[in-house]
């Protein structure tokens, strides 16, 4: 259920500002989004699974923060993250 190391690596090489940067807001957005359609997918399976329906809440929760964080700081990067992803806002 967690992303591969090889597709964390294809996030960090996409999003990422340069070749090591993990800790940059869009890297954590993309991420947590990959987790977040993961989990929303398992739980159209698993209807019942709460444990996971609370991570998939806390994941949400993070994004909207760091979101939220970047459109404060920058504007013009978190328009264009938004669009990336495919995100509403």
């Amino acid at each position: 259920m967690a992303l591969t190391k090889a597709r964390k690596e294809e996030l960090v090489k996409e999003y990422g500002r340069g070749k090591n940067d993990t800790g940059s807001v869009e890297v954590q957005v993309a991420i947590l989004t990959e987790e977040i359609v993961e989990l929303t997918e398992h739980l159209k399976e698993h209807i019942h699974d709460f444990h996971s329906k609370r991570g998939l809440l806390q994941k949400v929760g993070k994004r909207r923060s760091l979101l939220d964080y970047l459109k404060r700081t920058d504007v013009v990067r978190y328009r264009e993250l938004i669009n990336k992803l495919g995100l509403r806002k």
